[in-house]
């Protein structure tokens, strides 16, 4: 029986399903087994609600991995499975975390059970990403429609009555009891927009202007992109006093131009204008030159860095091996859950747990670059890859700063941190890379027989 041209096969060999499933289900075992390793180290026991948990992260687990399969069934095999192992090992830590300050202040309001309920609302946009976006080569269409949308997210906490300030960054809005980070939504629209503008504008941009120290520098014309996306990066850093969002997005843009024009005098202005950046901004704003300090020297202040000092002692008592999960001491380390989480994990499953999950990150951020070498169309390659180096940088960005290789910016950890609107858009970006993945490794269209006889009498008569 033939195929119609216009057909798309969606079989999928049994041996590659069976082992996407093998896999899922054991990222879901790596989170359940932190979970009561977390109860044996602290309690001496299995928690008694452990079986609830499991069947939960389960049937959630096994959601994901159908759906998946039914609406994107060429989509990566892999990444899927390493966001559950993240998703599930930041649950226990957050569990672990609220068992101890639950000791220490029987008011603490425990945060592990809100994770989980943003982790199910997580894979929900997960799923409505799949499911709503059949092809990612239709948002092209709306470029600059996307890039409107950020300017206005990005806006949004600077209102009077509907921004907050936390820690000194106005990046929340409230709306009610409902508080949201709209700086997360607002990376995924940056990154379609940025990819659009960039398959269009590539061709003018790649040109090269005058040769400085042998690399060929921009001409000065086409110095308005990245100009604007520097102001941008500084209106951030302004007005809503947050350094980490701020060098998300310049780095994510500079990174993004360098990949369309395969240019690097493109990565040598943009390193310029962030020294110069970042430097406007010691001079000018407290809040900077405190982080720069403490990162040069955390103990010469020991009160105004005391969070810094005590994630560091954290991480030395961890050492190589860690104290074992349940048996540190994490909640000594103020807001161990969302920014320094990091430090948290360090000292309970020591420097080489750590590098674990920093592997976990790298191949997460592998298959999305392998998703955009791959992929067949320009804006699918800009925009995966952008999507790619978006949870680079902020994992970056976050463990260099609890590390002390970089200032300290304020960023959460994706997939381990607490927090709803970082979980929700974190997952969501999931979403649109197996959305490519499937689009670019889905076979193409078999040609029927009727098709071939038609074709062969058309070249015959011609």
């Amino acid at each position: 029986m033939s195929v119609s041209s216009s057909a798309t096969p969606t079989w999928v060999p049994r041996k590659r399903r069976g082992a996407e499933f093998f896999l899922t289900i054991l990222a879901v075992v790596i989170g359940i087994l932190a979970y009561c390793a977390v109860g044996l180290g602290v309690e001496g026991r299995i928690p008694g609600d452990v079986y609830k948990l499991a069947v939960g992260l389960i049937v959630l687990a096994v959601s994901a991995h159908v759906i998946v399969r039914k609406v994107a069934p060429y989509a990566d095999p892999v990444l899927l499975p390493l966001v559950l192992a993240l998703n599930g090992i930041g649950l226990a830590m957050i569990y672990r975390i609220d068992l101890a300050r639950s000791a220490r202040n029987p008011d603490w309001s425990p945060l592990a059970n809100q994770q989980l309920i943003w982790t199910l609302l997580g894979l929900i946009a997960f799923a409505a990403v799949l499911i709503l976006v059949r092809d990612h080569r239709r948002l092209q269409a709306m470029t600059y429609t996307f890039g409107l949308i950020a300017i206005g997210l990005l806006i949004l906490p600077l209102l009077p009555g509907l921004g907050r300030t936390v820690n000194g960054s106005r990046i929340w809005i409230r709306v009610g009891p409902i508080g949201f980070q709209p700086g997360e939504l607002a990376k995924i629209c940056l990154a379609i927009f940025f990819a659009g503008y960039l398959v269009v504008k590539r061709d003018a941009l790649a040109l090269a202007g005058r040769r400085f120290m042998g690399i060929d520098l921009p001409r000065g014309r086409d110095l308005g992109p990245i100009l604007v996306g520097w102001l941008v990066s500084l209106g951030i850093l302004v007005f809503q006093r947050d350094l980490g969002s701020s060098l998300l997005f310049f780095g994510l843009f500079v990174v993004l131009l360098y990949i369309a024009t395969e240019r690097p005098g493109w990565l040598l202005v943009g390193g310029a204008l962030f020294l110069a950046g970042a430097y406007f901004g010691y001079l000018a704003f407290g809040h900077v030159q405190v982080r720069v300090d403490a990162w040069l020297d955390p103990f010469g202040n020991p009160d105004q860095n005391g969070q810094l000092i005590s994630g560091l002692y954290g991480l030395a008592h961890g050492g190589l091996l860690g104290r074992g999960l349940g048996l540190g001491s994490p909640d000594l380390t103020p807001y161990a859950y969302s920014d320094f989480i990091a430090d948290s994990l360090g000292e309970e499953i020591g420097l080489a747990g750590l590098m674990a999950i920093l592997l976990i990150y790298a191949l997460i951020v592998e298959r999305g670059l392998r998703i955009a070498l791959v992929c067949r169309d320009a804006f699918g390659k800009l925009l995966a890859a952008g999507l790619a180096i978006s949870l680079a940088l902020q994992v970056f960005v976050v463990v260099g700063g609890v590390t002390r290789l970089i200032p300290l910016t304020g960023l959460t950890t994706p997939f381990l941190s607490y927090g709803g609107s970082s979980i929700l858009m974190n997952w969501a970006i999931i979403g649109l890379l197996l959305r490519i993945s499937d689009q670019t490794r889905r076979p193409a269209p078999e040609i029927s027989t009727f098709d071939r006889d038609e074709e062969t009498q058309v070249v015959k008569s011609v």
